[in-house]
């Protein structure tokens, strides 16, 4: 016998069976792309966020930061500046903990997978990449609304996007003048874990 068996269900039938199976390298090696590849879709969706608070980058379609009286409301920026946090977070957490091995048991496991880190350090970055897309939706919530009063034509949205924004409105208005931001940020935090979690 072997320890770490794999463990086969099927119905009320339990077949237990003992090989040596313990190397967490291939969990590991996918924990980690995940990792990296989910901190790069954050990156993405950071430079969209950019874009919509950034007059000089979206052609001045839309107001600076998101607000109609810029100088005086600083609206939509510390929405970006979290996001960016945020993806800085990721990049650190991203670090493959699969390339890292600490030989233990008196040198009889010389090569560790370092799964269980891979797998934390990807929680995290899934929490995190969670929070970079309800930023995004906060943002781009604002920018149609925004355009629509600029431009009627803006009226009409795609069926997803009309959805979505939709769901967004239902719970963060519109913001006319410069509030506390973070229940907003929760309220958008909360409507993406219940799309992701259900």
């Amino acid at each position: 016998m072997t320890d770490n068996p794999l463990v086969f269900v099927d119905g009320d039938k339990i077949e237990v069976i003992s090989g040596g199976n313990f190397h967490g390298e291939p969990l590991a090696l996918a924990f980690d792309y995940l990792a990296i590849a989910l901190a790069d879709l954050g990156n993405i969706s950071e430079r969209r966020i950019m874009r919509l608070t950034d007059e000089s980058s979206n052609a001045h379609v839309l107001p600076a930061f998101l607000t109609k009286n810029g100088g005086l409301n600083s609206g939509f920026m510390i929405v970006q500046y979290t996001a960016a946090a945020l993806c800085t977070e990721n990049k650190v957490l991203a670090h493959p903990a699969s390339v890292d091995t600490i030989p233990s048991s008196a040198n009889v496991e010389d090569h560790v997978s370092m799964g269980a880190t891979s797998a934390i350090k990807l929680r995290q970055i899934g929490r995190n990449f969670a929070e970079i897309i309800a930023l995004e939706l906060l943002c781009a919530a604002q920018a149609i609304d925004l355009r629509r009063e600029m431009m009627p034509s803006a009226e009409n949205l795609g069926n997803g996007t009309k959805e979505t924004y939709s769901d967004i409105r239902k719970v963060v208005p519109f913001v006319e003048d410069d509030v506390y931001m973070k229940p907003l940020i929760d309220s958008s935090i909360r409507y993406v874990n219940s799309k992701i979690i259900g």
